[in-house]
């Protein structure tokens, strides 16, 4: 597992949304939860990145900042900007899985286990997508129980029904 050494992090305040971002030279590495304070997000990169240095730069998160804060403002139904994270290689298959979920559309666990030719796997999926560090960006939340009912989410139940509801609006 290599990563960039630096990541550079912001706050994003916008419509009700407050929340950090992170990102490397690659990419995208961090979207946090809704009032999620800077020291959770210290401690996220503490056990997920313990070698990366966090450094306060606007300029370096400033492109996702605003492709985020269209995303909230109802302006813009996918992002372009690139995202580096790092997993497993079941992992990130899954993650790359959730990116062909399109905005305003739910799938199933149950689906993306299938969509990814494992379709015994569907707690392991459960799994990784609780553990995709970019959130919104690489949606997760619209990810849902087999009966339609909203399950876990790193941001929360009442985050991931914000999200589907600013979708469908």
């Amino acid at each position: 597992m290599t990563y960039n050494k630096e990541a550079y992090y912001g706050h994003i305040n916008t419509r009700g949304w407050s929340l950090y971002i992170a990102a490397t030279d690659k990419g995208l590495c961090f979207v946090g939860s809704q009032n999620e304070d800077l020291d959770e997000m210290k401690d996220w990169f503490a056990k997920k990145r313990p070698k990366a240095t966090l450094v306060e730069d606007w300029d370096k998160v400033a492109t996702y900042e605003k492709e985020l804060v269209e995303y909230f403002n109802g302006e813009r139904q996918s992002f372009d900007l690139p995202v580096d994270f790092i997993g497993t290689n079941f992992q990130e298959a899954i993650w790359t899985e959730l990116q062909n979920i399109p905005y305003g559309e739910k799938r199933t666990y149950t689906d993306i286990a299938k969509n990814i030719d494992r379709p015994s796997s569907v707690r392991a999926v459960g799994t990784a997508i609780g553990a995709n560090p970019v959130m919104i960006v690489v949606p997760c939340h619209r990810v849902v129980g087999k009966n339609g009912k909203m399950t876990g989410f790193r941001g929360g139940i009442p985050m991931k029904e914000s999200l589907l509801g600013l979708e469908s609006s």
